[in-house]
């Protein structure tokens, strides 16, 4: 009976239960399936844990977001174009005010007779400044023939660099004078001249494209590296350029200093240089005759030559160090090798064949009379007005008039972001007009220090047109030659036809002051029609001649030239400019290039 009521009571086992007790009863037998069970189960939290660290370390970080660091980083690239161009600026401005400044000093010094006889009795002083003087203005008359070949072999950047040491180098020339170190560095600084300002109006209008790309990163055009849309790089050409004349006129200024602080010590009163002079002004024949040939009443000593000399190598050097570590490069590296690519015959030629196209042709006059009046007012205005009538003592405040008014004024260029083109030219043309009849009606009476206001006031309206005259121009020539690859050719010949203008005017020293009057009156006149007839022209959209650039010639050496497609295609050439044929010439028979049209270019 107990065994049988145990029985009924006893429930029947489970699936689950038996696969339960087979599990223990082999576990039993083996105990090391333990250990294998939490070794499978370490090892897949181990790969877990490893995956969930290479995430942490090689994938992107929560807060990162990349549209924000793109915009960073273009923002960095744009207060880089923008320290590029001051930096450019600072550096001409230092090396100008420099070579002016040491040449009026040394000019000064070595004309009064008791300086020469005294320290340099038997080198024949005045027949060395004579031919500085060539070596500076004649050795510019060629240098249409290199300063392209110079800029496309270094580069634009370190054609800039190799200008600015060789100014430094004249300086340099100045601890030792002697025929055979003043001469050679003379002939030098004519040899740089055109370069040096070509290689920085190139670099001014390429600090303003690149500026203008790393604005508009994200259009396809600049991501794809093809031509832009004509005229949307104008608003930076004309901010860029006026900041760099704003610089560079503030050199006129610099220029003054080692006569305001050291030179004007040791020079005589106005009673004693000019009281010889008879007629001042329109009446006044050649560079101030009747001047006295002593103007210093002590001589300086050789240590306080020393010391301004090593004071203006010091800035000469320091020019230098700018442009070395501040100044960026204008190009790509591929795009200089491109550039340099055409053929060394075709960077020779393209100069000459640039001055087939009328826009540039009708602006020759222009180039011609902004090399006169910035020379004349450094000496026939200066000498033949300024210095007859207050004395060579007030020489440098009359210079610092003009340049900063030149300076204040270039600014005015700005008004081409809201006006016509033409205004700001034509304005500085009508200051300068009026002030030529002015001067040319009259003659200021010598040792009379009552017409310094009015010399004053000339000298600051001179600067105002000055600074509009040449800003103007600059800006213009960036606007009507956008293409990267014509630019140092066209600002070679602006600064050419100006150096070939500053040699006229050296020619001209002899002449009487009416007729040097006259010959600036009818070259500026000439330069206004000529430019408004240029106006004229595009307005009826007349076709003009633009040479045509040839296809870089690579040698196929190094990656970048193992793709099928040329990376670094600019769209200046085969299918780079099919998009944008009716914004640009077309091929000649002639192997130039004629435009449908060019409207948007009216300013």
């Amino acid at each position: 009976m107990v065994a049988g009521s145990g029985g009924a009571n006893r429930v029947p086992p489970t699936p689950d239960t038996i696969q339960a007790a087979r599990q223990e009863a082999v576990m039993e037998k083996d105990p090391s399936c333990y250990q294998d069970a939490a070794k499978t189960v370490g090892d897949g939290l181990d790969t877990e844990g490893m995956e969930v660290q290479l995430d942490d370390f090689v994938g992107a970080h929560p807060d990162y977001n990349e549209e924000e660091e793109e915009q960073k980083y273009f923002r960095r690239k744009r207060l880089g174009v923008v320290k590029n161009v001051l930096a450019a600026s600072l550096a001409g401005m230092l090396t100008y005010g420099v070579y002016l400044g040491l040449l009026q000093m040394q000019l000064i010094l070595h004309y009064d007779e008791t300086y020469r006889e005294v320290k340099y009795s038997n080198i024949q002083l005045e027949d060395i400044d004579r031919k500085v003087l060539m070596g500076i203005n004649i050795t510019p008359v060629a240098a249409l023939l290199y300063t392209p070949v110079l800029i496309r072999f270094f580069g634009t950047k370190w054609a800039m660099f190799l200008a600015v040491g060789i100014y430094a180098l004249f300086v340099s020339s100045n601890y030792w004078e002697r025929y055979y170190t003043l001469v050679p560095s003379a002939v030098a600084i004519g040899v740089a001249i055109v370069p040096l300002w070509a290689s920085m109006g190139n670099y001014i209008t390429r600090m303003a494209q690149k500026y203008y790309e790393y604005v508009n990163y994200k259009e396809e055009h600049v991501q794809e590296q093809q031509r832009v849309p004509r005229g949307a790089c104008n608003a930076y050409i004309i901010v860029f350029q006026t900041i760099f004349y704003v610089c560079f006129h503030l050199s006129f200024v610099c220029a003054q200093m080692p006569m305001l602080f050291f030179l004007n010590n040791y020079l005589y009163q106005l009673n004693h240089t000019l009281f010889g002079v008879k007629h001042c002004g329109t009446l006044s024949h050649g560079m101030l005759p009747g001047f006295n040939k002593t103007v210093l009443q002590s001589l300086p000593r050789s240590i306080n030559l020393i010391v301004v000399e090593s004071a203006l190598m010091a800035a000469a050097f320091l020019a230098m160090l700018v442009v070395l570590v501040l100044c960026g490069s204008a190009y790509r590296p591929t795009e200089e090798i491109d550039l340099r690519s055409i053929g060394w015959g075709n960077i020779f030629q393209l100069p000459f064949k640039h001055m087939r196209d009328y826009r540039l042709r009708h602006l020759f006059p222009s180039f011609i009379y902004s090399g006169f009046e910035v020379l004349f007012v450094c000496t026939g205005f200066s000498l033949n007005y300024g210095v007859c009538a207050l004395g060579l003592e007030k020489l440098a405040y009359l210079l610092m008039a003009y340049g900063f008014s030149a300076s204040a004024c270039s600014s005015l260029a700005l008004c081409m972001l809201r006006l016509q083109r033409q205004i700001p030219l034509l304005a500085g043309a009508l200051i300068h007009a009026a002030l030529l009849v002015t001067l040319f009606c009259w003659a200021p009476e010598p040792r009379h220090l009552v017409q310094a206001p009015l010399l004053y006031t000339i000298a600051v309206l001179w600067g105002t047109g000055s600074a509009l005259n040449k800003t103007s121009v600059s800006i213009l020539l960036g606007m009507m030659y956008e293409d990267k690859e014509r630019q140092d050719f066209i600002f070679t010949i602006y600064h050419w036809w100006q150096a070939l203008a500053i040699f006229t005017v050296y020619l001209w020293s002899g002449l009487p002051m009416k007729a040097k009057l006259s010959i600036m009156l009818l070259t500026l006149a000439v330069a206004v029609g000529s430019y408004l007839w240029m106006e004229h022209k595009l307005a009826q959209h007349m076709a003009y001649r633009l040479p045509r650039i040839p296809r870089p010639r690579h040698k196929m050496r190094g990656y970048r030239y193992l793709e099928e497609d040329n990376s670094d295609e600019t769209g200046s050439e085969g299918e780079g400019s099919k998009e944008n044929d009716d914004e640009h010439p077309a091929e000649a028979t002639s192997g130039d290039e004629l435009p449908k049209d060019d409207g948007e270019q009216l300013g």
